[in-house]
């Protein structure tokens, strides 16, 4: 993540160490130069949040991308297995009953499996964890920049 380029401190009033201004210091600054110095701050911590949140998708996006081509290349194998593995089955049903109802005992079988894999895919699905870090940095914004519907009347 980048820092912010721009200055730390007032116009002329720059702290190496990053510092918060002294007492005096805010003293003698303009209010509008205190002003400007406060939408600096919110619109570089804002910049920064949108940059983290940036980067925690793109590694994310980039581990998920991973694991989805692993998982189509797996799914392929056992898709073809599963293929071969009920035409077998339908064969060997089809040595003592009707190949109707031979292929309707092999579909209803897999009917089943896909039911179970659904219900599995969707508690998995119910776990995503999502952008953990930028929220977890966001609530530590103070509570007097974020908005208090509840106090205000029109």
């Amino acid at each position: 993540m980048s820092m912010p380029t721009q200055g730390s401190g007032l116009d002329s009033d720059y702290h190496p160490a990053g510092g918060p201004h002294t007492a005096d210091e805010v003293r003698g600054s303009s209010l509008g130069e205190l002003m400007r110095q406060v939408t600096t701050d919110l619109s570089t911590l804002m910049r920064q949040e949108v940059e983290l949140a940036k980067a925690e998708i793109r590694q994310e996006g980039k581990k998920a991308g991973k694991a989805a081509g692993l998982f189509g290349g797996a799914g392929f194998g056992g898709y073809m297995v599963a293929l071969f593995l009920s035409i077998a089955l339908w064969q060997a049903l089809d040595n003592v009953m009707d190949s109707g109802l031979a292929a309707l005992i092999v579909a209803v079988i897999w009917a089943v499996i896909a039911a179970v894999l659904y219900s599995m895919a969707k508690k998995n699905a119910e776990r995503i964890r999502g952008l953990k870090q930028t929220n977890d940095s966001v609530q530590r914004i103070p509570d007097a920049l974020k908005p208090h519907p509840e106090g205000v009347t029109r």
